[in-house]
């Protein structure tokens, strides 16, 4: 299992901070090398799914980590942050239930959050 360091809990209460809701934080490292962490997260409409995006940009940002690549962010629907280790899904909640990335790597072992935010 990856470490979990500041930068989970710096997302995690970001996307908390801007009322998202459905927050999963899911360790690949063991199964993929795309990543060690899977960050999901979903907002009830376009506006909010861009307000938890800047708000875990702009933590991040304070931290000194700048998003390496962001997909999907004009349309609002399902933004993609990549932080190299970390990867960011903010999904709009009707794509969410959609794409159920959840179910693609139901062998992922998810971590209890509550713990963290």
């Amino acid at each position: 299992m990856a470490n979990i360091d500041n930068r989970i809990s710096v997302i995690l209460e970001a996307a908390d901070d801007k009322k998202a809701f459905d927050i999963k934080l899911l360790d690949i490292s063991d199964i993929t090398t795309i990543a060690d962490f899977f960050v999901f997260a979903s907002g009830n409409n376009e506006r909010q799914v861009i307000a938890i995006v800047d708000e875990i940009e702009d933590k991040m940002y304070q931290l000194g980590y700048e998003v390496i690549n962001k997909e999907g962010y004009r349309e609002g629907r399902w933004v993609l942050l990549d932080f190299g280790d970390i990867i960011v899904h903010v999904f709009h909640k009707e794509d969410r239930e959609f794409y159920n990335l959840d179910r693609l790597w139901i062998d992922a072992k998810e971590i209890d959050i509550d713990n963290i935010i």
